[in-house]
Order: structure tokens, then sequence, then C-alpha cells
């Protein structure tokens, strides 16, 4: 593992910010998972909304229709053309009915499943206009966020918290000892890449998973509608440490988020800022309501 002969000072800055955003805007969900939990973590963005409900409206349904019809049809045809239930074969070769059915029936179903997905294919990869920039720079093993220029020019470092550091609240494996600030209800727009190796930037909350590239700029976007703190890892297998990647986001308030960014910009000052200027336009549509 990397080495981190500065998670004291870091740790020390994160409990610093942390008492900022402990004020009456407190987070009000927990984007994390739970023991013997099944299922989705709340959704926090119009994106991951969608996805849920692609799954529990129509990829599960579907899913469970098809393999009950054949279910009930590979137990028909074992209870009903068995040896002994029916000892002369049939002769059939062809069924036009049953043919055209069995090619009509599967088409439909993929349209079914293929409108919303292309709807939320483009609902990924159109990002809006930003109104907060960052830059996620994956590295062996840990995140480096990036804010613009406009939001104080500063970068820091985002390394999991070893087991001595853990504080009350914290998570093991997923808190980090500087995690990212976000203000609620603005669309945040994430670039991603890498340093080294391939990595995977993934928050199932925001409904955001894309891999960073060495040498290529990936974008994603997000705009959570509650206060909370959100985790995600890095999904892509990316060497020893790589169950040791972990993601944290905090949504805060603008009131909360203005504050924590003075403070950040004083503790990072040294930290070069994101030139975002040059990053490759992405896509974009308007933003709807």
């Amino acid at each position: 593992m990397q080495e981190r002969a500065s998670i004291p000072f870091r740790t020390g800055l994160a409990t610093g910010l942390a008492i900022v955003a402990a004020g009456p805007s407190r987070a009000a969900l927990l984007g994390a998972p739970e023991q013997g939990q099944v299922g989705f973590l709340p959704a926090n963005s119009p994106v991951a909304s969608d996805i849920q409900w692609l799954h529990n409206a129509i990829l599960l349904p579907v899913t469970v229709g098809i393999s009950l019809l054949v279910l009930f049809l590979l137990a028909y045809v074992v209870f009903r053309f068995n040896e002994n239930a029916h000892p002369t074969p049939t002769r059939t070769t062809h069924n036009g009915p049953l043919e055209i059915a069995w090619t009509v029936l599967p088409a439909l179903v993929l349209v079914i499943v293929a409108v919303p997905s292309f709807r939320l294919l483009t609902q990924q990869l159109v990002i809006p206009e930003p109104e907060l920039t960052i830059k996620a720079t994956a590295s062996q093993w840990h995140w480096t966020y990036a804010y613009p220029k406009t939001a104080g020019g500063f970068s820091y470092d985002s390394i999991v918290k070893e087991d001595k550091d853990l504080a009350p609240g914290d998570i093991r494996l997923l808190s980090v000892d500087n995690a990212a600030y976000v203000p609620v209800g603005k669309v945040v727009e994430i670039d991603v890449v890498s340093q080294d190796v391939i990595h995977s930037f993934s928050i199932p909350s925001f409904g955001v998973k894309i891999d960073a590239v060495p040498g290529r700029l990936n974008k994603a976007w997000f705009k959570a509608g509650q206060e909370g703190v959100f985790y995600g890892q890095c999904s892509n297998i990316c060497g020893i440490d790589h169950a040791f990647m972990p993601i944290e986001f905090h949504v805060v308030s603008q009131q909360v988020y203005d504050a924590w960014l003075e403070k950040a910009k004083k503790a990072f000052a040294s930290a070069g800022g994101a030139d975002l200027a040059a990053a490759a336009p992405s896509a974009r549509a308007p933003l709807k309501p």
C-alpha cells in the first residue's frame, strides 16, 4: 500500500471540515451498504432514480417472466413427452404460427427493453450545463479531486482511512481522510482521468459509473436532490490495493458548501488547481426541471 505519512494532517483537516458540515444541514441520507442489505442504495439523482425504475419496473419483471415461462415449458415437456406418457414421438417438423410467435414475441420484448434503455443512456451521456465541475484523477491507489479556478483552484488527495484512524460514524474501507463536497440541487460534472492503469469511478446513489482511462478524459454528471453522505469505490480491479480505493462525497447545503470551500482554499492553497478550460467539450442539453 502507498505511503501515508501525511494521514495525521489530513485526518485533522477532515475533522475540522466535518465540523462545518455538522450544522443544521446535517446529512439526511446515507448512501452506504448495510449489513444484510438486498437491493440498491438510496437513489439521489435523476439518473440513479431512472436506473432503479428501469430495473424494478421493466428488467426484473421481464427476467422473472421469461424464467417462469422457460421453467413451465421445461416441466411441460418433461411430463407431457416422456417415454411413458408419449411412447410414439411426434413427427411434426414445422409449425408456422409457433415459429412466427417465438420470433415476434422476443422482438417485442427487446423493443420494450430498448426504448427506455436508450432514453436512459442518452440521459447519462448528454450532460446538462454544469454548475460545478470536479476533476477526479485516479492513481494506484487513491483519488485526487481538483476544483476549478472559479471555485478556488485547489486539489487534494482522498485516501482511505486506516483502521486506527477511524472516528465514530466512519465506515471501514469506505471512509476517507478528505471527502469531496458538492452543493445540493446543483448539476455537477465529473471529469475522470487516470495516471496509471484503468480504474472506474462509481457512486451508485448518483447513478455514476465511468472508467478512468490513461490518456482519455471521460465525463459523467449528477444532480443530488437530498443532502447526505454517499460512498462509492473503484469498480475495476486495478492492482493489489484495489479494495482500498473508496469514494466519499458529501452533499450539503449551499451555505455549508461555501463555508467548506473557504476552509479548503486555505488548507489546500499549495496544491495546483484544475485547469478545466482545456477539457474537451461534452454534449450538453438543457436541464429539465
